[in-house]
């Protein structure tokens, strides 16, 4: 649970998600606004509301699949332009937004305000019994087909149904063969309904197993993402998984396993569509959950051996995710989590590695998914955010170098981040004079640096920063000439910092002119744009024609027929304060 503040701004902007809608519709209504709010610079944070779209409790149903997928569109919008963008859902539809918490995602829930953390699943319970056919899209691909062979080895799983685009892997089929499986691969589109019902209509055994393994990328930024590049990774992942869940429901599985993405949960920078595709996955499968049917969605991290869809990562990017802290799974350490997963409860489970040291050490914020796994000080937390007094400080100590040094100084300073977007563990491989393109920078890296100088300098950069300035030293002398050489004090907005402490709220009173009662009605005047100004009350015992002077000299009187009062102030209790009736009267 999270608490609002008080005397904190509404948002610059409000989308609301309606349920029950199309997925692709709301997807793509969504990604058009954060690209509209982008183009426009627009100031403040856009709000999107949806209702039903995640599941807040451990039983809790989500109702609006394709508002889930907004979710993680919106996540990987975060992600790539961190205090833009804010995610609420209400449990009611046309419930009001909340005030300003410090947090960029929540649920609200009655009166209550929650945010997501991760915490450790149990997986103690008993795993699923694989007894008969199991049947896997993508099963000729990377994690399909190390799965085969470890549920015929492990799982004694003897009936495989192995699903992909060509239908052609002799190699494992002549493997998983020898290892005593009947396989059948088969050539099936599963985001084609007829034909995947074709083939569970053919299966010669009873099928007891589903695992939906396939899925396609096409990454990019958000502001170069398009409905077509959106519905390129939707089909494989969405269409698949819906026709997988209605024409398998009737029938009599131990197991629906659907394989997903972390991007879907943290919000993958550069995976807007990916993210979202996945999303929708997580919000089925507690969907089905919900409604008494087998179901479990793992969000994978990425594995460390490279697939069809990870061949593109080079050695500059597997660095770079190890020292993020969440290194990339061994094919051995993937599928001992499967196995754990298959014996835990949770409809939804993320499968990662956790390097806490290095989470720890880092200087960037730790994800506010991991604050319940990830303690650190807060004040920590409070500087990782780019607040006044770091830039403040930035500018002080450039102000107390030499002239001469301060260029340097700032170099220095875009050198070394450039080396950790890029994954080096040095500054010292950064050659200043070379263009950014030359050094390994493709869009999402340019993203990447302006939020890291962004937070340490307090400026407000384009997201075209790198091509406007191309090396790193015309970057450098950019930002120095926006610094004002050191002799300016740079400051920005200091943000509201969740702090994960426990917190006991034991009351909350809210009493403001308009009516105001309580801190609802106090959001929803200021959302409306209320009027909080009225005529004099008639209950506070005022000679109100004796009081209007329209000149204002006469003692004891006003010039204002208006202002601002708060209601039945006159009904209040003298005698628990102590105070007399006489006293009461004159007040």
């Amino acid at each position: 649970p999270v608490t609002a503040a008080p005397g904190t701004a509404g948002p610059a902007g409000t989308v609301r998600v309606e349920p029950g809608g199309d997925v692709r519709a709301a997807v793509r209504h969504a990604l058009a606004e954060v690209q509209r709010w982008l183009a426009d610079d627009e100031p403040g944070q856009l709000v999107f509301v949806t209702t039903g779209a995640v599941s807040a409790a451990p039983e809790e149903d989500v109702t609006d699949l394709a508002g889930a997928a907004v979710w993680g569109l919106v996540r990987s919008a975060q992600s790539e332009h961190p205090g833009r963008f804010v995610l609420v859902d209400t449990d009611t539809e046309g419930a009001e937004a909340p005030l300003v918490t410090g947090e960029d995602q929540l649920a609200v829930r009655g009166a209550r305000l929650l945010a997501p953390r991760l915490e450790r699943a149990r997986s103690d319970g008993p795993p699923a019994a694989l007894d008969g056919t199991v049947l896997i899209t993508g099963g000729t691909g990377l994690l399909g087909s190390h799965l085969a062979r470890h549920l015929v080895t492990h799982h004694d799983v003897r009936h495989l149904v192995l699903l992909s685009r060509t239908g052609h892997a002799p190699e494992l089929h002549a493997e998983l063969t020898g290892l005593g499986a009947e396989v059948d691969i088969v050539a099936c589109d599963a985001a084609d309904r007829t034909a995947l019902a074709a083939v569970i209509d053919g299966l010669r055994r009873p099928l007891r197993a589903v695992i939906h393994a396939a899925g396609a990328l096409d990454d990019g930024v958000i502001t170069a993402q398009t409905p077509e590049r959106v519905d390129t990774v939707l089909r494989p992942k969405v269409d698949a998984a819906v026709n997988l869940h209605e024409l398998t429901r009737d029938l009599d599985l131990a197991a629906f396993i659907l394989f997903s993405s972390a991007s879907g949960v943290f919000g993958g920078p550069g995976q807007a569509n990916y993210a979202a595709a996945n999303a929708y996955l997580d919000a089925l499968a507690q969907h089905r959950r919900a409604a008494g049917l087998p179901a479990q969605s793992l969000a994978w991290s990425l594995w460390e051996q490279a697939s069809a869809m990870t061949g593109h990562l080079d050695e500059a990017d597997l660095r770079r995710i190890a020292r993020s802290g969440m290194p990339p799974l061994t094919v051995e350490q993937g599928l001992e989590l499967f196995d754990r997963a298959l014996a835990a409860p949770d409809p939804l489970l993320v499968l990662m590695r956790l390097d806490l040291p290095v989470l720890r050490a880092s200087a960037d914020p730790v994800p506010p998914l991991l604050r319940s796994l990830v303690r650190t000080p807060a004040r920590r937390a409070v500087a990782a955010h780019g607040t006044a007094e770091d830039t403040t400080s930035l500018a002080a100590q450039l102000a107390a170098l030499p002239a001469a040094d301060r260029l340097g100084a700032v170099v220095d300073l875009v050198r070394t981040r450039v080396a950790t977007v890029l994954g080096h563990a040095s500054a010292d491989v950064i050659d200043g004079n070379r263009a950014f393109r030359d050094l390994g920078f493709d869009s999402l890296a340019s993203v990447q640096l302006r939020n890291r100088l962004n937070a340490v300098t307090g400026l407000k950069l384009p997201a075209t920063l790198v091509f406007d300035y191309p090396t790193p030293i015309a970057l450098a002398e950019h930002l120095l000439a926006e610094l004002g050489e050191g002799r300016t004090t740079v400051t920005s907005a200091v943000q509201a910092v969740a702090v994960d402490e426990p917190i006991a709220i034991v009351s909350i009173g809210c009493r403001f002119p308009g009516d105001v009662r309580t801190p609802e009605d106090l959001w929803n005047l200021v959302a409306s744009g209320g009027d909080a100004i009225a005529a004099f009350p008639g209950d506070r015992g005022w000679d109100l024609d004796g009081l209007y002077d329209p000149e204002g000299v006469r003692r004891g009187s006003s010039y204002a027929r208006e202002g601002g009062f708060l209601a039945e102030a006159a009904d209040f209790d003298p005698g628990f304060f102590g105070i007399s009736p006489r006293e009461a009267l004159a007040m």
